[in-house]
């Protein structure tokens, strides 16, 4: 990881702590403060860091679904950075080799920053705490499994099935596990870990598809009628 753009290199913008007073700007530059960013290279890519002082705060992101986390992080007592694709990647911020670079600049930053706490990835609303984010994208990012409890997420539905949460943003579908195969949500979820380690390198599913669970039931995968789920329930 290097930095390629530190605005504290321009002569009318400065970094500030929160505790310093940023020095007056020429009227010329008077909004230049608004856009205050660093640009940060990883394997090629490149990055944006937005929230830094003297800028704007960025907002705080909403949170749905935690993961080793006593209480979900609030703006009240922290605050948020940006971490974004640089414009030139920008279009293919979905693409695993762009996110890779997103998560392992990320832990990278868990390395340099201890006052970091939390990970958030809004597709999924999950906040991650530190310690267990660095170990999910490390075994990713060395070929191990997908890290879907975290990148992705589980919810309850009102009829008692059980539904992944930001799937959709790796093949534009939602994994569905239909009552009562959703009877026992960790054994679900734990099966819900293991298609969606498999949908992220297969992609979504066209056809009704027939397999075999780890404990040997055999389950029907369908599309629904608008393809916007992936139906799972047991034959």
């Amino acid at each position: 990881m290097s930095l390629t753009h530190d605005p504290s290199a321009d002569d009318y913008l400065h970094l500030a702590s929160p505790t310093q007073v940023p020095p007056p700007e020429p009227a010329a530059q008077s909004d230049v403060a608004e856009g205050v960013w660093v640009e940060l290279l990883r394997e090629g890519l490149t990055f944006d860091l937005i929230g830094l002082a003297p800028g704007p705060e960025c907002e705080f992101p909403v949170i749905e679904h935690k993961f080793d986390l006593e209480e979900p992080p609030n703006g009240f007592r922290l605050d948020a950075l940006h971490l974004a694709p640089g414009q030139h990647i920008a279009g293919g911020r979905r693409s695993v080799p762009v996110v890779k670079g997103l998560v392992g600049l990320a832990r990278d930053l868990t390395h340099h920053f201890a006052d970091l706490e939390a990970v958030v990835w809004p597709a999924s609303n999950s906040a991650i705490g530190r310690r267990f984010f660095e170990s999910i994208a490390t075994a990713w990012l060395e070929g191990g499994a997908f890290p879907a409890l975290g990148l992705t997420a589980f919810r309850e539905t009102m009829d008692g099935g059980l539904q992944s949460v930001g799937l959709d943003f790796w093949i534009g579908q939602e994994l569905r596990f239909e009552p009562p195969l959703a009877a026992d949500k960790v054994t679900t979820t734990r099966l819900g870990v293991r298609l969606i380690n498999q949908l992220v390198l297969s992609g979504r599913i066209e056809r009704s598809e027939r397999m075999i669970a780890p404990d040997g039931r055999a389950l029907t995968l369908e599309p629904s009628r608008n393809g916007k789920f992936i139906r799972v329930w047991q034959d």
